[in-house]
Formats: structure tokens, sequence, C-alpha cells
């Protein structure tokens, strides 16, 4: 119903054919079409000079199997080439035609052998057109320059194969360009179709497990109109990328191409898929102006020997009718060839030049005679050589070169079918060394080249600078010359961030609604570093250190304790050791002055031992200057203790002394005679001891340890004793307070003895004073930072230990020594 496909073919008998499907001829941009409005004639005017050598390459190798003795021997080969417009509804009839019963040729009663296998296609799009067709009849279909992954699905494609290795390791060798450079912040741009939106589909994946971010992604197509290039456009001028990778067939990518070119869109590292990173259509010197020094990869490059003699052969003199020859012709020579026979075109020859039949190829140096960096002319090289290698066994039951070469199978009952199968198990050695086989997915091997775009003697050449290699488990090794890179272009490679990458002491912060790759950087919070740059967050200080003013670095925090060399702790030292040296002297001065009425009234006996428990008092802030250790820790607290325990117990005894001597003066009182100095001794030596036995059992249970105080200040280390016991230390200065409200009470009882000389009321003053000063103690000692708590501790024990030497001990020492007249009993006694 919809007729016959009425494109243009290449065709030759054989006992076995090969189709082939290539787009010679490209549809014109802006051309719309559907497979309904395309029934005969296509509007594709664009001729193709890369797929018309893909279609003389097959012819090539074809040719070259004829004529090989070991392959395929007494056997010829044929090909029916159909041209598919790059368009999938025209490759969907062109497989469509080469699969169904084939017609009688003109003016050829023949009728060709079926189709053993197709050599299809060059896009994507249009293989998954070729194989979703003939799959299902398992007519394998081979092809050389597409390249999606999703042709890897053998369920839905089973027999389909390919010579150039899947997308899937194209992404992998990209990703692992972009993590080589360092390039975190790209721009992408797809081809509306199968190829463009699975790549970069893949690419995308692949880089965000390396922390890329891909900005935006552009769409173009060959067909959109003007608006939708612009708008890719915009978006690129508007981004702040400075790499673009290009997933797209070269036809879809030039409008885009020539926009940017007008634009005067520079500054860009493009990154190409293997589509037109080579492609001669891109590859001009007026590109080169914005995609100069565009990196990227392609399948190695072989040469094929004889080739070019075979291609400087074709002639359209030979065979007048050969399909695309005439096209090819003119663009080679300049010149329409006329015969008797061919085809014209008037339109044509009144614009075009007519040959004269002298015109040869022989000495041409254009690209398309260059046969020695072949790469998708090599795929569909070995294409053709896969099928026949399959064939080969299917007819022989043996590889090639094998002895014995008789036919185990009519080549009247080949099926498609069988050469999927035999294809499955192709794995060969070519005679240029190249292995040969297929996966489980019908993929090849994959190995790249990186080539870069250079400008030498005016043309664009591309120049080979690094090589990439993969493994299906994902194994990949990567190789660039980029120090040739950086002289051959002659800049350095951009870099690629849309932040800067933070420095050293702050770290990425995200900001909101925007790519992982876009952040501020904030510096790390005190006692925070990021010793490295780009740090995601910032790693905490051990306890004992602190950050430094960068934050990248953690400085051991500052030790602090009372020492003897700063100016508090000489203060303490001088007048704890002027208060022994005072209490020294009074005993040496209460000694000498034994016999005189004020010493012996004030009871000799325990004025030199509170003397002596004064001198071990102010004694005691020696021991909270210095570094803390085990044996200073536990003797601070605990002499502190005991001392005053002493001190307070000999005033106790001096109190009760007093009250007693009231008490006896009263008629009848026995008291007199109850409390000589025996009890006085063990008043002291008794209440003494409780505090001991305190003491003993705080440093056995528990006992003070030097510890490091950290919650003073973030920059420091409070070297401090801790009192191990909070109860036992609350018990010692509970029991010191017991005996000091003791002797203020009973000091109070007998402050107005008729006395001249009353030491009751000096007692009474000295407890007023020791209680004021460990009152105000307690707050001030819990308020107080580091080591002004020892400072505090230390100025409570001096001021409390002067309160009770000047109170009780300088009134007699000014009567001994300024006053001696004063110093008799009827004075003391209060008689005078």
């Amino acid at each position: 119903m919809l007729g016959r496909f009425d494109m243009p073919s290449l065709f030759k008998e054989g006992e076995i054919m090969i189709g082939g499907i290539f787009p010679v001829l490209n549809k014109e941009i802006g051309s719309i079409s559907t497979f309904q409005q395309e029934p005969r004639g296509v509007n594709c005017a664009i001729f193709d000079l890369r797929a018309f050598r893909w279609t003389q390459v097959m012819i090539f190798a074809i040719e070259e199997i004829n004529q090989d003795s070991a392959l395929l021997p007494n056997i010829s080969l044929g090909y029916r080439i159909q041209n598919s417009c790059s368009s999938p509804t025209n490759t969907l009839r062109a497989a469509l035609t080469l699969a169904s019963t084939a017609e009688k040729m003109k003016n050829n009663s023949f009728c060709p052998p079926k189709i053993s296998a197709v050599i299809a296609e060059a896009g994507s799009t249009q293989s998954l057109a070729v194989a979703g067709i003939l799959g299902p009849f398992l007519v394998p279909v081979v092809s050389y320059f597409s390249t999606c992954a999703c042709l890897s699905n053998r369920d839905k494609y089973p027999s389909f194969f390919r010579t150039i290795p899947s997308d899937y390791f194209q992404a992998k060798a990209l990703a692992a360009l972009i993590r080589h450079f360092g390039w975190q912040w790209i721009g992408a741009i797809q081809s509306d179709n199968d190829y463009g939106r699975n790549g970069i589909l893949a690419f995308t994946e692949e880089v965000k497990r390396f922390g890329v971010c891909v900005a935006f992604v552009g769409t173009v197509k060959r067909t959109y109109g003007l608006d939708k290039i612009l708008k890719v456009v915009k978006m690129i001028k508007e981004s702040t990328v400075k790499v673009i990778m290009a997933f797209t067939p070269e036809g879809d990518f030039s409008p885009l191409m020539r926009e940017v070119l007008k634009q005067n869109i520079t500054g860009i590292q493009w990154i190409a898929s293997e589509a037109w990173i080579t492609a001669p259509q891109p590859s001009t010197p007026e590109m080169y102006q914005a995609f100069g020094g565009s990196l990227g990869f392609v399948v190695q490059k072989m040469e094929i020997p004889n080739l070019k003699p075979f291609l400087t052969a074709i002639n359209p003199y030979a065979n007048p009718n050969a399909a695309f020859v005439k096209d090819f012709w003119e663009i080679m020579v300049g010149c329409r060839p006329v015969s008797p026979g061919m085809d014209t075109d008037t339109d044509t020859e009144a614009s075009s030049k007519i040959c004269n039949g002298n015109e040869t190829l022989a000495n041409s140096q254009d690209v398309f005679f260059d046969v020695t960096q072949l790469r998708v002319s090599y795929n569909v090289y070995k294409g053709v050589y896969a099928v026949a290698r399959a064939l080969h066994q299917l007819i022989f039951c043996k590889s090639d070169g094998e002895s014995n070469m008789q036919p185990c199978l009519n080549i009247s009952d080949i099926h498609p079918k069988q050469v999927t199968d035999q294809l499955q198990k192709v794995n060969f050695r070519n005679q240029f060394g190249d292995d040969v086989f297929f996966d489980e997915n019908g993929d090849p091997p994959a190995s790249y080249d990186l080539i870069n775009w250079q400008l030498i003697n005016g043309q664009v050449q591309h120049v080979t600078l690094g090589h990439f290699s993969s493994s299906v488990n994902g194994d990949h090794k990567l190789s660039i010359k980029e120090d040739e890179i950086v002289w051959r272009t002659g800049k350095m490679v951009p870099t690629a961030l849309c932040s800067d990458i933070c420095p050293v002491g702050t770290r990425k912060a995200q900001i909101k609604g925007k790519p992982t790759c876009c952040f501020d950087c904030i510096p790390c919070a005190d006692g925070t570093i990021a010793n490295t740059t780009g740090a995601s967050d910032c790693t905490p200080c051990p306890q004992e250190y602190w950050s430094n003013e960068r934050k990248n670095e953690c400085v051991p925090k500052t030790i602090e304790f009372l020492t003897y060399h700063e100016p508090l702790g000489i203060a303490i030292t001088v007048v704890s050791l002027l208060g022994a040296l005072l209490s020294l002297a009074t005993t040496v001065l209460f000694i000498h002055y034994r016999e005189t009425p004020i010493i012996k009234a004030s009871n000799t006996e325990l004025s030199c031992f509170l003397l002596f428990s004064l001198f071990l008092c102010f004694l005691c802030p020696l021991t909270f200057i210095g570094r803390p250790t085990v044996l200073t820790c536990m003797l601070r607290h605990t002499a502190f203790g005991v001392t005053f325990a002493f001190c307070n117990s000999c005033v106790l005894g001096k109190t009760i002394v007093v009250v007693t001597a009231f008490k006896a003066s009263v008629p009848g009182s026995k008291l007199a005679g109850k409390f000589g100095p025996a009890q006085q001794r063990i008043i002291v030596c008794s209440c003494t001891l409780i505090q001991i036995l305190i003491c003993v059992l705080w440093l056995k249970l528990n006992p003070p340890f030097p510890d490091m105080v950290f919650r003073y200040s973030n920059k420091k280390i409070v070297l401090e004793c801790n009192p191990g016991s909070e109860a036992a230390f609350y018990s010692v200065l509970g029991y010191i307070g017991i005996l000091a409200i003791i002797c203020l009470a009973l000091a109070f009882l007998a402050r107005k003895l008729p006395d001249n000389f009353n030491e009751a009321k000096f007692i009474t003053f000295s407890m007023l004073i020791f209680c004021a000063v460990w009152i105000t103690f307690i707050p001030a000692y819990i308020s107080s930072p580091g080591k002004f708590t020892v400072a505090v501790e230390t100025f409570a024990i001096l001021s409390s230990a002067f309160g009770l030497f000047v109170s009780i001990f300088a009134p007699k020492c000014y009567i001994i020594l300024w006053k001696p007249e004063k110093n008799t009993k009827k004075h003391v006694m209060g008689k005078v």
C-alpha cells in the first residue's frame, strides 16, 4: 500500500548477501517528515562524504574477502546498501526492504538470496529501529557507530552487535577526564534522541559519584528551529561554567556551533563525544575560533592496507548508474560527470561545470583519501569481517586457515538465526593484530584515544594526547599528556568551579536552592580546624588542644596554675613567710619574757602551742603554689585542715582557761583545780586528733588528686587539685567552723570579766574575724575561675591566721616591747 522504498542503493550479487544501511544523504535542516509522508521522494540533499567512505569500506572489505582463498573460499559475498537519510523512519523502511522477499532486479531475472546480516547503523536511534524490527526474526545487525548503552539489552535486542564500545564505557572515560582535571562545575549538551539522552544520563550518573555538579543540560537537534537553539545559547551565556560536555552527533550539534561562533562565545573548554570530535563538518578553521582545543574520546585509529588505491579508483564512468558516485565526484573534482546512459538533472547542469572525462583522483590530497587514521571506517571493516568469520565457521565448521575446507552446511540452509548464534562465538585475530569479539551483550572491548583539536597550517587536525581503556568490571586506566595539551593549545587547562575551593580554616556551607558545587566558605568555629582545602566540615580539636587563629592547626592549650614567678604567687609567698617569721619571733619573745605577769596571765604553754599552730598555718599557702602533684594535693588540704584544727583547739583551750578562771573566783567553785595544764593538753590533743582521723579517712577512701579543668576557658587548661571527696572536704571545713563557733560562744560569755587585761575580748574579736573570713570564702571559692580559686583559698588561710595572730598576740607584744611599765601584776589584775 505504501509502494516501493525508492531510495538510492548500492547492489552487487553474491551467493551470500550482506545488507548495509548508511546515512550517505542527510535530510535538510528544517524539513519535517513522517512515515506516511515519505513513501517515495524524501528530501535528502546533503551529501555526507564520511558516510560515503563507510559504504566504500564495506564494499572494499567484501571484495577483499571474495579474493581471500582462506576465508569463505569459492563463495562469493554480495551486498545491498541502502541510504537512511539519518532518519529513524527511513532507516526502518530500509531495514524492512532488506529483510523482505527479494525482488527481481532491473534487467535481470535473478532473484538474489535473502540477507544473512545487516551492517547498520550510524545513529543509535536509527539502530534501535533496525534492531527492534529485525530482532524478532534474529537477523543479525552489526553497528559500526551506535554507542547507546540501551542497545546492550539482549532481551530487547537479541541479534544486535556492534564494533564500537558502548556509551557505558565512554561515560566512564569522560567522567575520568573530568575528574583528572578537577572540574566540578560543568554544563552538558544532549541531542534530542536516544544517543544523546542515554549518553548524558550515563555521564551525569558517573560524574556525580566524583562530586561533580551539572549546571544545566541543553537539548539540540538539527531539525530544531532557531528559537530553541537560541534558548540553549542563552543558557550557556548566563551560566558561569567554563567546561561544557556535548553528547551529540555532528549534525545535531552543528546549528548550535554556528550560533556559538556567531555570538562570539569563547573561553569555554568543550568536551566532545566520539560522534563529533573527529567529524569533518564541525572541524573547520572557522569553528576553531570558538571550539579550538576541544577534547574528546574516539575509538582507536587503524590503517587499512590497499584501501587508498580502492578509494582513488572510484569513477562515475565505470558504472554510470552507481548510487552516490555522481555526487561524490562533483564534490571531489568540482564538475558534473555526464556520459551516455547517465541520469542528468537540467537544473544541476545549468549551475554546475560539466566534466570533460579526463579528471582523476589519483593525486588528490583530500582528507577523504587519508586512510592512516581510520576509526569508524575501521569499525565498518571489522563488522564485515565478523560476519564473514561467522559465515565461514557455519559453512565449514572450522575456523579460516584450517585445512580440509569441505563444506558441512549448504549455503541455502543458512538462516539468520544461525549467523546470530555464531556471531556470539566469534573471537579471532585479524591480519592487523586486532582482536574482534563480542561479549554477552554484543559489545566489543573498550579502548579510546583522547583527541585534541589543533590548528596546524591553517587546518584543524586531531592530535592524540591520551588513552583510556576500561573493562566490564569497572577497572579503567586513563593516561593524558597534560603538559602537551598546554603546549599545543598555548593555554592552561581552565578551572571549572561554581565556587572557589574553600581555603584551609574554612568549611563549605551549602547555598539553599543551589547545586552542591555552589557553596559559601564559612570560617571554622573556635576549637575546630580544617587543615585541607575544600573541607566539607571542620574537625574538632582534642580536648587538650585548641585551634589557632587560622583555624588550620590544633595547638596545645595554655597550661595555667599558680606559680612562684607570677606577681600573685610572689605576693602569697612573701605574706606567708612574713607571717611565719612573725610567729617565730613572737614565740621567741614569749619564751624570753615567760616570767612576766602578762605572759603568765595568758597561759604560756597554750600561747606557745597557738603560735606554733599559726606558724604552720602561715606555711600552708606554700603548698598551694606550683604545679599540682599527687603529693602536694594530698598535703595542701590535709595540712590546712589539721593545722587550723590545732590552732582552733589551742584557742578553745585558752577560752576555757579564761572562763574557768572567772568561775574559780566565785566562792565555793571547784573548777580551778579541775582544769590544769594536763586537762588543757588533753583538750588540744583530742580536738586535733578528731581532725586527723577525718583526714586519714579522706586520704584512704577518696583522696585529692591533680586534675585538668577545661570549663573555665576554651584556650587554657587549669591545673588544680580535685578534692576527691567533696563530703570530706566540707567535713574538714565544717569541723574547723564548729571549733571556731564554740570558741566564739565561750569567749563572748567571758568578754566582760573585771580584769584589766581580759583575753576573752581578744579571742572574741579574733573569732569574729575568723568566721567572717571563712563565711565569705565559700561563695568566693565557688565563683572564682582557674588559679584564682587557689588564690582565694590562700587568702582565706592568711587572713584568718593574721586575724588570730594580731587579735591575740599584738596587744601583748605591744605592752612587752613598748609599754613595759604596764607589764605588772597589779596592772594585769586591774588594781592600779
